[in-house]
This record gives structure tokens, C-alpha cells and sequence, in this order.
């Protein structure tokens, strides 16, 4: 089982460890790309920095974002399990997890979506460092394009075989799309909030609750060693861990499927 993770826009400013080894980061076969983007964000953060901040989405009181950008292949890391502080990676608590028992399935099981490096895993050390898988990047262009040419071959022979559990974004969903075997064997997390309203239930689809419920279902899959093989055995294991989650119907024969986790008020 992979359990698929996007970044988060809350970083930590700043590491202690060693300056960035490319060649350490998880699938080491994405160098060439990481490259490539690394050095189209140095030059964009190198030059005028009004244009800088258009290109990233940046706000006036981002501005920091460009030095940590310019300082990414020389400022000191931490780990991806520190770096990352959003919602999600509160309720997720990766560097508890990484120096617990469960650390082995961690490292195995976790894959984090990057705009500036693909994917990585929670103990790659990375820099502190800005950019949206969103972005459209001189002369690159979207980087979901870029990235989902550069990881067809290496995390799909990464995930063959393996169910996926896809808590990821649309924009970082973007970057690897599973086809054919790999696309059967995935399960896309979708939170609905359920409540009462004039005497019916009703259910509506919710964004920063569902960052902290898959933070919470991640934490709970890793913690408990559950390591499904198929859809259905994703859900019965949610289930008895204490989970509302449902299975919908598949669009069509290998389509990823769509698992929903019901919160209720």
C-alpha cells in the first residue's frame, strides 16, 4: 500500500541539518527533473522580483519565499516530516511516527507531492522552499505537466501492485494520474460532512475539515499496520478502526474509485 500525501503551504523556515543531496531523495531516477526545476526557479527568483511573485502567487507578505527559493540547493534541511506543518501534517504527526515502531511503514508507505521535487518521502531532508504545483514556471510551464511526464515510469513501477490511497489535491493529483492496473488499485479519499437540517440528513463536501480527516486516516492506517490489498478491504479495515467511510461505484471497469469518510457535527 501507498498512501499518497500533498504538501502543504505551512513550511518550517528553516533546518539544521547537512545542504541538499539530490541523490538521496526517494526515487533518485528524478534528478534530471528535479534539476530542471530547481534551476528555472532560481532564475525566475533571481530576477525581478514583481514578476516573481506574480508567477508564484505570492503575496506581499510572502516576499521571504524567494530568498528561501534562491537558497534551496545550499541552506540547511530538515526532514519532509518536519518541513511540512499544515493541517493535515498536525493531525498525520510524521516525525512522532518516524521514531516510533511504525517507522519502517512510514518510510515504505508515504509519498509526498512537490512542486520543486516530484515526490519525496518523510525523511528526505529537504530546504525550506516555495512553489505550488499550480505554478506555471518560465520556460517549463505547467509544472503538473512537467512532473507527470517525469514520474510516469518511476512511481508507477514504484506503485505496481500496491493499492493506492489518494489524499492528494487536484493540483498534485495532476502530477500522476494511475492508469490501467494501477488505476483499479486506487482509492481517491473524499471527506463529507453529514448533518441535520430541518429534520433531514444532509451531506456536502468540505475542504479544511478534510485535510485534518485525511491527516487522521493516514495517521490510523500507518499506526495500525493496515495494509490493504483492494478497495474493499481499505474500507472494512476504516471501519473497524472506527470510521464512517463508503465505497462509491467505480465510473467504469479499472477507473480509481472514490472512498468517502463521513464526519458528522
Amino acid at each position: 500500500m501507498l498512501v499518497l500525501l500533498p504538501p502543504s503551504e505551512g513550511k518550517a523556515g528553516s533546518g539544521e541539518g547537512p545542504r541538499l543531496d539530490p541523490g538521496s531523495l526517494t526515487l533518485p531516477e528524478l534528478a534530471p527533473a528535479r534539476e530542471q526545476v530547481l534551476a528555472a526557479l532560481t532564475e525566475l527568483c533571481a530576477g525581478p522580483e514583481d514578476v516573481a511573485m506574480d508567477v508564484l502567487g505570492l503575496t506581499a507578505n510572502q516576499a521571504d519565499a524567494l530568498k528561501r527559493n534562491l537558497d534551496a540547493a545550499t541552506a540547511p534541511t530538515l526532514r519532509a516530516a518536519e518541513l511540512y506543518t499544515g493541517v493535515l501534517y498536525e493531525r498525520l504527526g510524521l516525525p512522532g511516527l518516524l521514531d516510533s515502531p511504525a517507522a519502517g511503514r512510514v518510510r515504505e508507505r508515504v509519498l509526498v507531492f512537490s512542486g520543486l521535487w516530484g515526490v519525496v518521502g518523510p525523511a528526505d531532508r529537504l530546504p525550506p522552499y516555495r512553489l505550488s504545483m499550480g505554478v506555471r514556471l518560465p520556460p517549463l510551464g505547467g509544472l503538473g505537466a512537467h512532473w507527470r511526464r517525469a514520474l510516469a515510469g518511476p512511481l508507477g513501477g514504484l506503485a505496481e501492485g500496491r493499492l493506492l490511497v489518494d489524499c492528494r489535491s487536484a493540483a498534485y493529483a495532476a502530477a500522476f494520474r494511475p492508469t490501467g492496473a494501477a488505476a483499479g488499485r486506487t482509492v481517491a479519499v473524499r471527506v463529507l460532512r453529514e448533518r441535520e437540517v430541518g429534520g433531514t440528513v444532509e451531506r456536502s463536501v468540505v475542504s479544511h475539515m478534510a485535510k485534518a480527516t485525511r491527516g487522521d486516516i493516514a495517521r490510523a492506517l500507518l499506526v495500525e499496520g493496515v495494509d490493504a490489498d483492494t478497495p474493499e478491504e481499505l474500507v472494512a479495515a476504516l471501519r473497524d478502526l472506527g470510521h464512517t467511510a463508503e465505497l462509491a461505484p467505480a465510473a467504469r471497469a479499472g477507473a480509481p474509485r472514490v472512498m468517502d469518510v463521513v464526519v458528522r457535527d
